[in-house]
């Protein structure tokens, strides 16, 4: 993307602050979200050179009343911030989300999600360091946010850290420290900073993938905000008994089962039957692999065939982010079994 790329727009992007340690402040307990947003990040960028300052396009600032820590976000919380982009995305070139890296790449899928065929960027970002920390890495994130957010070739939702661009759905927090946190373990990249310029990749990109007009999807998840999917990590010795107290859970809809390396679970028939009856039951499982880099084939090996057995749904190579809030975006709209188990097969933003 070029600096007259950059700058053509004449209407100004949006971003969007809703909390994390880029905006963080010192407090007598710790670091906490803090306020005043907008001129502290007029501050942070009028520090760079003249050269950085004029690539960067306008923006305008909108800040949640409430900034939270990104550990304390829900499907409320995403359902919230889908609603606010999809109500103001036509007055914008592309959109920015200041957002903690906790549950970052949770949003981002959500949002994936929710803002299906969206026609410009929704970009992700936030910081390991606050703005006024020494070192910080936030406005060179910030940086790079922007400056990916104004390009038009980007039509989804991407996360922009640590000089790369990911895309939303297939990423990850990798790293719990380091400025370089986050990966995309089973998708390229789509673009990344080379010298100070932010190159995309366009290839990579779902505008080249899968084009349409938008067709966002803004369901109620305030219902499955409480208990309706989980999240069961098989480990050796695991039992029926403790899969049964998830699965039988009224309020629960669906769960994703982190299985072993391909797709295996143990050959345990109480095991299974508490899976089968779950499925039946019209309960949406799905299964991904705990090792992060591939995918599953359900029933490749004796050990799996239980779970295709049990209607276990194949997840292939999708992060435990995109799953699991692919699981909230389905249960939460007024489906059929049989239309809930396909669309979750499917392809829908770039996720499998």
């Amino acid at each position: 993307m070029t600096q007259d790329t950059a700058l053509s727009s004449p209407h100004p992007l949006l971003v969007i602050y809703t909390g994390g340690t880029l905006g963080m402040v010192e407090s007598g307990s710790g670091l906490v979200p803090g306020g005043d947003i907008e001129a502290r990040l007029a501050r942070a960028l009028g520090a760079l050179s003249a050269e950085r300052r004029a690539a960067l396009p306008e923006f305008e600032v909108l800040a949640f009343p409430d900034p939270i820590d990104s550990s304390a976000a829900t499907p409320r919380e995403w359902q919230r911030l889908a609603a606010e982009i999809a109500e103001r995305h036509r007055d914008h070139p592309g959109v920015v989300v200041l957002h903690g890296t906790d549950t970052l790449a949770w949003t981002a899928s959500s949002l994936a999600y929710q803002l299906q065929g969206v026609d410009r960027p929704v970009v992700v970002t936030g910081a390991m360091q606050p703005l006024e920390a020494d070192g910080s890495d936030a406005t060179d994130n910030l940086e790079l946010a922007l400056r990916f957010a104004v390009d038009p070739a980007l039509q989804e939702v991407a996360i922009a850290f640590g000089g790369k661009l990911l895309r939303g759905v297939r990423a990850r927090k990798w790293l719990s420290r380091d400025a370089d946190a986050f990966a995309s373990p089973n998708y390229p990249l789509l673009g990344e900073r080379i010298g100070m310029d932010p190159i995309l990749y366009p290839e990579q990109g779902l505008a080249r993938q899968q084009r349409g007009a938008p067709r966002f999807e803004l369901p109620d998840y305030g219902p499955l905000a409480e208990g309706g999917v989980a999240r069961i990590v098989l480990w050796p010795g695991i039992t029926a008994r403790q899969v049964a107290a998830w699965l039988h859970d009224p309020a629960l809809k669906g769960a994703l089962l982190e299985v072993w390396g391909g797709g295996n679970v143990p050959e345990d028939p109480e095991l299974l039957g508490v899976l089968a009856e779950a499925s039946g039951q019209g309960k949406l499982l799905v299964a991904i692999s705990q090792c992060p880099h591939g995918g599953i084939d359900i029933g490749h090996y004796a050990a799996g065939q239980g779970l295709h057995t049990a209607g276990v749904l194949s997840a292939d190579d999708m992060t435990p982010e995109a799953a699991l809030t692919k699981l909230v975006h389905l249960l939460a709209q007024p489906l059929a079994d049989d239309e809930r188990r396909q669309r979750f097969l499917a392809r829908l933003v770039g996720e499998r």
